[in-house]
């Protein structure tokens, strides 16, 4: 019997969970994935934005811009990289200068700092490589940007520290409540006790919605593409390039990543399968050619992926985030879609203060950590720092994957860790092995076989990402892979 169950493990649900962490309670997090991660959080813009895009008066407005102040702070206790960049939202025409003006307006009513409207020479001297017939641009110095999954995986870690269970491989098919009490059905046969329900699902947050038998909104999925371009290209934009939004969006942005590459993306096209995260020809040269307008010169031969994610875009136009009048202690967390990422920790926050009105008796946790501890990355490691975790342990002496300059020490250190990595995509998220120009060609077998080892299992068992998405089909006697000592 737990006081909590969130249904949902991406960065809202992981968010709630940490923060309900902070309190004496019993909460567990249900996930249908085998990963935690593994929905919207893993493939978005990794933006932080500042706040002038909601309208005013709206929960993305308020909670953007609570959770754009709350970033410094929660990056460096759970020890994940935040760059506040700032970004630039690019004028081309005197339409597009009204539209600035409109943003500049809204911000200021929602209480963003840092806006300022720059002329095109102040543009130029900030983004050299920007389209030389910008006219102005809105600065936004608050707007930052994050590595999302690493963010998601450390909320969930740092909660599973404090106390809260996680259940992965756990899809909930069924909600019923008898008294004051919900029985949520999971796939596997398992029924999970709960005094309330806080629905994070995601694209799925309708479908879990109607389950308490009310259909109060309804979630449209909308697919964006993207390119990572190799971190040669990374240095072409200082700042997140916007172009002005328009009614599917923020548009095909220009970015740099926090690991250096260059992102660039994405289109917004409504599809009705919510599990569709394919590419297409057409797609992504839509999204190459939309971004010549804020850079001509980016060089596409340096692409080493695309991808395409998911946004929970929801029919009502704002975040629904509320507690059910039809079915009491069931909390909504639906329609997170941009600026969920940058609004997650105030969402989390703000479930709190939802969950007292609704007369959730919340008791301080005096044991609460906020401390997430880890090994800096090698690859950012001084060669001092290199030697000394080398003599201390071995594993740290052997890289696996070249490009990105991942030893097999940081690999098992993701698969061990308290939200351990699973899958190969899993290890890819948390360290990056196969995150490089080589995308997982030479180091792909070793870190099957390391995860095969670790988790004592065949290598046949080994999966990508999802259920079902084996690596290796058929039988192996040995799995080869190089290992270069330092």
């Amino acid at each position: 019997m737990y006081d909590i169950a969130i249904i949902g493990a991406g960065i809202v649900g992981s968010s709630i969970a940490r923060e309900l962490s902070k309190y004496n309670l019993k909460t567990v997090v249900l996930e249908k994935g085998v990963e935690v991660c593994q929905g919207t959080t893993k493939a978005n813009s990794a933006i932080v934005h500042g706040g002038y895009d909601a309208h005013e008066g709206s929960l993305k407005a308020r909670l953007n811009v609570e959770g754009n102040k709350l970033y410094p702070k929660l990056c460096k206790e759970l020890n994940v990289e935040f760059k506040q960049n700032g970004s630039l939202v690019l004028a081309f025409d005197e339409e597009d200068k009204k539209h600035i003006q409109q943003l500049y307006d809204r911000g200021i009513k929602n209480g963003v700092e840092g806006l300022k409207i720059l002329n095109k020479e102040e543009v130029l001297k900030l983004e050299p490589s920007v389209n030389k017939n910008v006219v102005s641009a809105l600065l936004c110095e608050v707007a930052g940007i994050v590595c999302p999954f690493n963010l998601n995986i450390a909320l969930m870690e740092n909660a599973i520290t404090n106390g809260v269970d996680l259940k992965l491989e756990s899809e909930v098919i069924d909600i019923n409540k008898i008294d004051d009490e919900f029985n949520i059905k999971l796939q596997n046969g398992k029924i999970i006790k709960s005094r309330y329900v806080i629905n994070a699902a995601g694209v799925y947050s309708d479908k879990i919605n109607n389950m308490i038998g009310v259909d109060e909104y309804y979630i449209i999925p909308r697919k964006g593409e993207y390119k990572i371009l190799d971190k040669s290209e990374g240095k072409i934009a200082n700042h997140t390039l916007f172009q002005c939004p328009t009614k599917k969006g923020k548009g095909v942005l220009v970015t740099q990543t926090v690991h250096g590459n260059l992102l660039v993306g994405p289109n917004a096209n409504v599809v009705d399968d919510k599990e569709d995260i394919s590419t297409s020809r057409e797609g992504i040269e839509e999204v190459v050619n939309a971004s010549r307008k804020s850079i001509e010169n980016i060089d596409f031969r340096k692409t080493i992926t695309s991808f395409a994610g998911l946004r929970a875009t929801p029919n009502t136009g704002d975040f629904m985030i509320f507690a059910s009048d039809k079915c009491k202690n069931f909390i909504n967390v639906g329609g997170i879609e941009s600026p969920g990422l940058a609004s997650s920790p105030a969402i989390a926050k703000y479930v709190v203060e939802i969950l007292k009105e609704e007369g959730l008796n919340l008791e301080k946790n005096t044991d609460f950590n906020p401390i997430r501890r880890k090994n800096k990355p090698f690859s950012h490691m001084s060669s001092k720092e290199k030697e000394e975790i080398a003599k201390k342990d071995e594993r740290y002496k052997k890289i696996i994957c070249r490009c990105e300059m991942v030893t097999e020490g940081e690999i098992i250190d993701a698969i061990k860790s308290p939200c351990g990595a699973k899958t190969v995509d899993g290890v890819k998220r948390r360290v990056r092995p196969g995150m490089g120009r080589c995308q997982g060609g030479f180091c792909g077998p070793k870190v099957i076989e390391i995860i095969a080892r670790e988790l004592n299992i065949n290598v046949e068992d080994v999966l990508k990402d999802y259920d079902k998405s084996n690596m290796v089909v058929g039988k192996v006697k040995e799995m080869r892979g190089e290992l270069v000592e330092i």
